[in-house]
């Protein structure tokens, strides 16, 4: 484990302060932290949507166009099923019963990734250590192309990352299901965090990717009438519309103007407590707008996620007034971008800062 600490984590007036006003809204309320009718009829018809379109383009009923635009709607489904039932779930957030939250993190290997890894990537290292270089590796996106941190080493091609940034995006499904899944799983450690892994999770490793190369390779090879450049373009389409909508959606929650990429001081440690550093180093976007809500499953909103994990994303508008109001209190950022395209050119603007060094 890292050896990595905060200041005084305990003593936090201000987590000490939200915990116990987002506590008495849903006790006052009688009002359950997991999921409600609304968040259940989300996944309806999510899981619908990725069914049908998977339907569509295995039944070989249509022309190679209409199968194209099926496999770029099934990317972002993906995507979708994964930002607002999955994630939910493999942080226990999704329901009370942990069976339910178990099933519906299996669905996670649908969309090609692994719940376990991801468990280990997210919800321990990255949740724990947002935003510090050597520690969160999730903001290691492709070194060498992409530097997100001063600490990364520069080159010349880095200059004009904000330009190719987005579009290498689209590679990040592609790289869960061939390459990165495998590499975490087998890394000693991942940033400081050591691994050592139950028998069983190698088994399912190889067994759920199995399935997925079968549903998604073999299968439409064997089903549907098109040659193997024609399948090759629609496969990674489907990865391109998926990995975009997700590596943008995630880069925009902690890569952009306001939050912080802290180094640890020389005791190799954290100069503030945990909560207000997840404060400094996260960012809402878009938080009244009903369609992102809908859509990206309460990723819009990371400091209430990033400040209670296990609440279900379905109430992260009404906790998101108690944890603004008492941020404000104590004099800790709230940082928030009005729009989806107000962050979007917030992060294209860390892109060139970050790349200018080069």
């Amino acid at each position: 484990m890292s050896t990595l600490k905060f200041k005084n984590s305990s003593k936090s007036l201000f987590l000490a302060t939200t915990r116990m006003r987002v506590d008495q809204y849903f006790q006052e309320g009688n009002i359950s932290r997991h999921a409600n009718g609304y968040m259940w009829f989300k996944t309806a018809f999510f899981l619908t949507g990725f069914a049908l379109l998977y339907t569509l383009i295995i039944s070989n009923m249509f022309n190679i166009w209409a199968m194209l635009l099926f496999s770029a709607g099934l990317g972002v489904f993906s995507a979708f099923v994964g930002f607002n039932i999955c994630h939910d779930a493999i942080h226990g957030a999704f329901s009370s019963d942990k069976r339910i939250n178990k099933i519906f993190s299996s669905v996670f290997n649908l969309v090609g990734a692994n719940p376990y890894v991801w468990n280990i990537t997210h919800n321990i290292v990255h949740h724990t250590y947002t935003n510090i270089p050597g520690h969160d590796e999730d903001i290691e996106v492709a070194p060498g192309l992409i530097r997100l941190s001063e600490e990364e080493p520069v080159n010349k091609l880095q200059r004009y990352q904000h330009w190719y940034a987005l579009p290498l995006y689209g590679l990040a499904s592609l790289s869960w299901v061939f390459r990165k899944d495998y590499k975490k799983f087998f890394q000693a450690k991942v940033g400081e965090h050591e691994l050592n892994h139950p028998k069983i999770e190698y088994f399912n490793l190889f067994f759920y990717k199995a399935v997925y190369y079968g549903l998604f390779m073999a299968l439409p090879l064997i089903f549907i009438d098109i040659s193997w450049p024609q399948f090759l373009l629609g496969f990674l389409v489907l990865h391109m519309a998926q990995g975009f909508t997700m590596g943008l959606i995630f880069q925009l929650a902690h890569v952009v103007e306001g939050t912080d990429f802290p180094f640890p001081n020389e005791e190799g440690n954290i100069d503030e407590a945990w909560a207000e550093h997840q404060m400094r180093t996260t960012a809402n976007f878009a938080g009244s707008n009903k369609v992102a809500a809908f859509f990206l499953g309460g990723l819009n909103r990371q400091i209430e996620h990033h400040l209670f994990p296990k609440v279900c994303h379905i109430h992260y508008a009404e906790i998101g007034a108690i944890i603004k109001a008492t941020a404000l209190e104590h004099n800790i950022p709230y940082n928030e971008s009005p729009t989806f395209l107000a962050a979007l050119r917030s992060h294209f603007r860390m892109l060139r800062k970050f790349g200018k060094e080069a």
